[in-house]
């Protein structure tokens, strides 16, 4: 079980919010969950604070050190490495961008922004990934399975929280400026603090980019550049009431104008917006006793401008209690959630605006004793329009010898249909939810300098929604329904080790996400990808080397004979002090200059440079 003098000696440091941990540094930019340090603390796997040496879940931790040394101009570019994910996007950045964890649809990965629920109830739904900026990110920590009995809908693959910086005592201002190929530009600004009970955190950040054309073929290509501009701001505030007692706010807006082509003439843009807001207090009330309580909203936003004008917009409110008890016989939790979800579209049948709202109760189990760990999760979810949903996950692990230990679990999840999917005029309003029903073994081996997890999967999903060709029930030539079975099976292995001055870290999936019924692979994902990096430094230069390969991709799923290639990109980056508050960055991606496709008839980015220096006084 958890001991109790460490919740004591953390109840001491006077408790952050649980989605204020701060990060411990990585010696790569992914590290798998073995590999980190003892004390580093983790709370995604459970909803709660757990040592990641103790997590029996498939857990991956990019610290904001490591985000800054890389020189990555956006977030889905620093996702593309994490193992188990693929991104694909429908042209340069600023365009539309889907992440596949582990083979899965977008929709099926619940992302959170400093605790902050982030989705979007429009065709395809999931996280608007284009619109979440890199910047101000100190920390994001990536669960990979089932996880509906921890987070209601959409989280059957797994999880991503992301958490942005927090102030310390004293005031530190930050600059950065840099320019690309392409024609791009950024700069950022900031400063974080704190005095007395208080501190807060402030960042601002604006790039713009000419672009290239997106589009390389099909009736609609329109020979132009197809650049963007985003724009954002964040903030948090905390205050220590009391001992053990703390109150956080957190603020996000984001604003992103990017070209792309729907017909062959014409400037066509598409604007998206993201604002999202938290209010979160943290109590403990004994040692051993301690209450969490949330307010959440986001809502965004999505106009396209083409000959005509088309906007849909979603607003999620989240309410959550927390409680949680640790004892001798292990850690208990009890949750209280709500959700509320609002589409307005001006295509909707029936009005411009639907509604729907969740309401949910969970129960939570955990004990290390000796060798041996399990989490045990139930979650009740009763929907306006679905009635009850059950949910569960059950997890064992065993440290059956010294470095080594074993997972081994199995969980369920549903994700319902969004309101769009239901509610437009290609929509269906007797659309089922999808189910899932997901096993999982892992195994792990991790010392000082040498780290390495093995974990293989099956998930199998029932009532797949797809936008399907064919006069359907919406009497449309496209239709929403149910009509897929999907299952997602593979293994992923992961690892970073030291070789003299040189720091690896490696990962490899082996997967089949397949259609059941005509088992066909699902569109736009490969059956193998990889990723290899190096870091070093030498003469006060930290340098990096990383390839990333991924075999040949369908563009739909019914094309069984032409494929998209596959392709192996290699990218480069370094870093340097040049004075004492000054420091240089600078990458080259798809150094080789490689042609490649991950979307039919849209462009990727040749090679890329891009140089940047920032300023932080000491």
């Amino acid at each position: 079980m958890f001991p109790m003098n460490v919740f004591e000696q953390r109840r001491q440091r006077a408790w952050m919010p649980a989605m204020a941990w701060r990060p411990v540094s990585l010696a790569g930019l992914v590290a798998p969950a073995a590999a980190a340090a003892l004390e580093e603390v983790v709370v995604s796997a459970t909803r709660s604070e757990q040592r990641l040496s103790e997590v029996l879940a498939d857990v991956t931790v990019l610290d904001g050190e490591a985000l800054e040394r890389s020189g990555a101009l956006a977030l889905e570019d620093v996702m593309a490495k994490v193992p188990g994910i693929q991104i694909t996007r429908n042209g340069g950045p600023g365009a539309d961008t889907d992440l596949f964890m582990r083979g899965a649809n977008k929709q099926h990965t619940a992302v959170y922004v400093d605790g902050i629920r982030i989705d979007a109830q429009n065709g395809s739904g999931g996280a608007p990934w284009e619109t979440l900026p890199l910047e101000s990110i100190e920390r994001i920590e990536v669960l990979r399975g089932a996880a509906g009995a921890l987070y209601g809908s959409d989280a059957m693959a797994g999880t991503v929280q992301i958490f942005t910086r927090r102030g310390e005592t004293g005031f530190k201002p930050h600059v950065s400026v840099g320019a690309g190929s392409y024609g791009t530009k950024k700069g950022t600004a900031g400063f974080s603090g704190g005095q007395g009970v208080w501190d807060y955190a402030l960042g601002l950040s604006y790039a713009d980019s000419e672009g290239f054309d997106a589009k390389t073929g099909g009736s609609k290509r329109n020979l132009d550049k197809d650049g963007y501009v985003r724009k954002s701001a964040n903030a948090r505030v905390g205050m220590q009431l009391s001992a053990g007692q703390r109150l956080d706010v957190t603020a996000l807006t984001s604003d992103s104008n990017a070209g792309y082509d729907s017909r062959a003439q014409g400037n066509d843009r598409a604007v998206r917006t993201l604002d999202a807001y938290g209010l979160n207090w943290q109590g403990d009330w004994t040692s051993a006793w301690r209450t969490r309580v949330a307010v959440s909203q986001s809502r965004h936003g999505y106009d396209t401008w083409t000959a005509t004008h088309y906007r849909t917009e979603t607003l999620l409110r989240n309410y959550l209690v927390h409680n949680e008890w640790r004892s001798r016989v292990g850690t208990f939790t009890v949750l209280a959630e709500r959700r509320e979800d609002t589409l307005e579209n001006t295509s909707l049948v029936g009005g411009d605006a639907r509604s729907r709202h969740q309401n949910a109760l969970g129960l939570g189990y955990g004990l290390h004793w000796q060798q041996h760990a399990v989490q045990l999760n139930l979650r009740h979810d009763r929907d306006s329009d679905f009635g009850g949903k059950n949910t569960a996950t059950l997890a064992y692990g065993w440290d059956f010898a010294p470095h080594w230990k074993a997972t081994a679990s199995v969980g369920t999840g549903f994700k319902v249909p969004t309101l769009f999917q239901r509610f437009s005029k290609n929509g269906d309003s007797s659309l089922k939810p999808e189910e899932s029903r997901n096993m999982e073994l892992g195994l792990r081996w991790s010392d000082k300098d040498l780290s390495f997890s093995a974990t293989a999967y099956r998930s199998k999903v029932d009532n797949l929604v797809s936008y399907e060709k064919g006069l359907g029930s919406c009497g449309e030539n496209y239709c929403y329904m149910n009509v897929d079975r999907a299952q997602l099976e593979g293994i992923t292995l992961a690892g970073k080790w030291r070789t003299g001055m040189l720091k690896w870290y490696a990962s490899v999936d082996f997967q089949n996400p397949h259609d059941v019924d005509n088992d066909r692979l699902l569109k736009r994902r490969s059956k193998r990808f990889a990723t290899l990096g190096v870091e070093t430094t030498l003469a006060g230069w930290t340098l990096g080397t990383e390839l990333q390969a991924a075999s040949r991709r369908f563009n739909d799923d019914a094309e069984a004979v032409k494929s998209l290639g596959g392709y192996t990109l290699v990218n480069l980056s370094a870093s340097r002090q040049l004075a004492r508050d000054f420091t240089l960055t600078a990458r080259i991606d798809n150094a080789l200059d490689r042609d490649y496709t991950l979307v039919k008839d849209y462009a990727t980015a040749g090679r890329t440079l891009w140089l940047g220096v920032k300023w932080i006084p000491w």
